[in-house]
């Protein structure tokens, strides 16, 4: 399931670099026997703008979408854990699996930040990935379901992600995850922010700088063969 780093690449803030290899990241999904066939055709709006649209625009796209508040966040304990103490054992025990695989996360991404827990899940055998992504599944739904209703060219990667982990989308899966109250306002995001925000580090990242697995991601794209090599060490 290496091509799930491809999908875990969409999930990402979008650079340039990133949007001008929309079109290898087409052809290397269509060619996947592993991916749904419809992939490609389910994408294609995402692919599409993300490939035309000016970068800045695309950029505020995703960052009203995803960190604008919690009922989107692309990390995955915020769904379950939300700031409870078993978000932080969790976090512990997902990063240990990282490494047991041979992985050293060192980005300045928390381990439940989902394209790097799928970038973990594209170095698995094919069956252990589709039971690794399964166990996030009623997040994976949930997204999928609010992406929707949003009517965002993001929700077809959500349901491509629950139709390879196999779960189901139903209407009841996508309502028994209740999204939390999300601040309206700015003033009010920084301040909850600011009260509730887990942190593992002491350094903090620069919110200028674009996420920093995605040059390692882009030159996987170009040299396949080292896709799993370039994430040890």
């Amino acid at each position: 399931m290496r091509n799930l780093h491809l999908l875990s690449l969409l999930l990402q803030y979008p650079t340039l670099e990133l949007t001008g290899a929309m079109d290898e990241l087409r052809e290397r999904l269509a060619a996947d026997p592993a991916m749904p066939t419809d992939t490609v055709q389910r994408l294609a709006p995402l692919l599409d703008r993300l490939t035309t649209q000016d970068i800045y625009a695309a950029q505020e796209t995703y960052v009203e979408l995803f960190d604008r508040g919690r009922a989107l966040s692309l990390h995955l304990f915020e769904h379950v854990h939300g700031e409870s103490r078993d978000r932080g054992q969790a976090m512990v025990d997902l990063r240990e699996r990282y490494v047991a695989a041979g992985l050293d996360p060192v980005a300045n991404e928390l381990p439940d930040y989902l394209p790097l827990f799928l970038d973990y899940c594209s170095i698995l055998p094919e069956e252990a990935a589709r039971e690794a992504l399964a166990e996030p599944g009623i997040v994976l739904v949930a997204l999928a379901a609010r992406l929707a209703d949003r009517e965002s060219d993001y929700a077809p990667v959500f349901a491509v992600l629950c139709d390879i982990a196999g779960v189901e989308m139903d209407e009841e899966a996508a309502n028994s995850l209740p999204p939390p109250e999300d601040p309206e306002t700015l003033s009010e995001l920084d301040a909850q922010w600011e009260e509730e925000e887990v942190r593992f580090t002491n350094e903090l990242p620069d919110p200028n700088a674009a996420c920093p697995q995605a040059s390692a991601m882009m030159r996987r794209i170009l040299e396949p063969e080292g896709d799993a090599a370039e994430m040890r060490n």
